[in-house]
């Protein structure tokens, strides 16, 4: 029977910065979970894209000295050549430019326009430029926008309304009676505390005599949508558009929690007003810091993903933000834990172990492999390694990603033991014992195929290597049920090691 599907989105980027960590996180997190559902049999779409109105962009634009339209297509352009070259793979990019998608926005709009849930008013409020938002008093911390810590600013205008409060208690009753809606819990929790007080209607557009770079409305060429009405109906709109909005019931919203009001209270409204159904889950991450700070492009303390790929190789980067962040919860970035993930996990964990059973393949065996033979250790060891695999789907469905690699690498481990305590090395010296030595050795080629599938999600480049260092197509790594032992016919031939991870260091200042 074939497995539901999997839509799975990140957050459409803002054109006024080029990719940093924040954006690599959330593409990596959906890139894995594309990787890891595939091979196990489902369908996953991935979809990711630039955000590319509002004032921010036609602020950007006019410093840089070009129109906003060139400034998209640049930074636009840097993050789908970032992304290719990370290896960090998509479907579909949407650009909020794109003339389909500003069609549909202009649809939705006319339509809950028709529908009555769309007026026009005067408002007074607080506006903070760099969140293109109006903050009620509350929301601020010591008077300032708790995201650029700047004090908004006071604006008065007449702008179109949608009635968001009317759907507010709908919103409640849904979150309430669906508690996997929103993961993990505690972003639920605070959502409906959120909700608790009343949410008022939302300022869904701006007069062109303050903006111009934005989606017209359809129904008063005087303004424009308000960034947030136009960006969130990627979602769908990239659907209508590929033909596959038959996918829009799986949809799994990947985003960091600095936009949960957003995706948790602006869009299941704006959903229950166009008549369609919510997504399927909410996937809220924390903030990645820097010296105790949140890492943001306005304050300027980033990382970039290509410089890490140059550094350490992008298997380590990968590996390290997913066995560093607790799904949900901050996490502080330094490369110094970096190095130490990858000379201690990586290079001493998975790539000596590996680089110790092929040497020894190699000596002992001129590389073929032998028939097995087990004893207890051997089942115990082979207990270890579905042990794992199992555990491994348990926590990626909770998206607990450190959790399933602490279950790799506790098999991992169990293995370097079996290797010390089976001790081949020395049993060689004995040509009497070489059967039961290249059994061990046929156990623990085993144990590397065993570790490259349940790794190449997560490391994808090293586990093709894996795969072509024991002698296997790549494809072999998508045959998660084959049996332990039905990999390596008699007369197989596994290569000589290669180093996996060599030893790093941070560069020096």
């Amino acid at each position: 029977m074939a497995r539901e599907p999997i839509y799975l989105t990140t957050p459409l980027f803002y054109v006024n910065a080029e990719p940093h960590l924040g954006h690599t996180y959330v593409t990596l997190v959906a890139d894995v979970l594309a990787r890891f559902w595939r091979a196990r049999g489902r369908t996953a779409f991935v979809l990711t894209g630039t955000d590319e109105h509002g004032d921010k962009i036609a602020q950007a634009a006019a410093a840089a000295g070009v129109s906003p339209r060139e400034h998209a297509d640049r930074v636009s352009g840097i993050f789908r050549t970032t992304w290719d070259a990370a290896g960090l793979r998509y479907d579909h990019f949407i650009r909020t430019t794109d003339a389909y998608h500003v069609a549909f926005v202009q649809k939705v709009l006319a339509d809950i326009h028709t529908k009555g849930d769309v007026y026009f008013g005067s408002y007074r409020g607080l506006y903070c430029f760099g969140c293109e938002r109006f903050y009620q008093e509350r929301e601020l911390v010591d008077g300032l926008c708790p995201d650029h810590r700047v004090a908004p600013t006071e604006l008065a205008e007449e702008n179109y309304f949608f009635r968001m409060s009317a759907y507010q208690e709908r919103l409640v009753a849904i979150l309430e009676a669906n508690p996997g809606l929103i993961v993990p819990e505690g972003y639920r929790r605070e959502v409906l505390a959120l909700l608790r007080e009343p949410v008022g209607d939302l300022c869904i557009s701006r007069p062109k005599s303050r903006l111009s770079w934005g989606i017209e409305l359809p129904f008063d060429d005087r303004y424009v949508t308000y960034v947030w009405f136009d960006a969130l109906l990627n979602y769908v709109s990239a659907l209508v558009h590929l033909g596959r909005i038959e996918l829009w019931p799986a949809a799994e919203h990947l985003i960091g929690k600095d936009i949960l009001k957003a995706h948790a209270v602006f869009w299941p409204t704006m959903l229950m007003a166009a008549g369609l159904p919510l997504y399927r889950r909410l996937c809220v991450h924390g903030h990645w810091q820097m010296q105790q700070g949140k890492m943001s492009k306005s304050i300027g303390n980033v990382v970039r993903p290509l410089d890490m790929k140059a550094r350490y190789g992008m298997d380590a980067f990968r590996y390290y933000l997913l066995r560093e962040m607790a799904f949900g919860q901050d996490a502080e970035f330094s490369e110094e834990a970096l190095v130490a993930r990858s000379n201690g996990d990586l290079a001493n964990g998975l790539g000596n172990l590996a680089s110790r059973v092929l040497a020894m393949q190699q000596r002992y065996f001129g590389g073929v492999v032998q028939p097995l033979a087990p004893e207890a250790a051997d089942h115990a060891m082979r207990a270890a390694f579905a042990a794992a695999a199992r555990e491994l789907d348990v926590h990626i469905a909770d998206l607990a990603f450190h959790r399933g690699l602490e279950a790799v690498w506790r098999a991992l481990d169990h293995a370097n033991k079996y290797v010390v305590e089976t001790a081949p090395f020395t049993l060689a010296k004995d040509p009497g014992r070489l059967p039961r030595v290249g059994a061990i050795l046929h156990e623990l080629c085993e144990a590397l195929r065993t570790a490259a599938q349940l790794l190449a999600p997560f490391l994808p480049e090293t586990g093709e290597r894996l795969a072509t260092l024991l002698g296997l197509p790549a494809a072999r790594l998508g045959e998660l049920d084959l049996p332990w032992g039905a990999a390596f016919a008699p007369g197989h031939r596994t290569l000589p090691p290669e180093p996996l991870f060599p030893r790093v260091e941070v560069p020096a200042e």
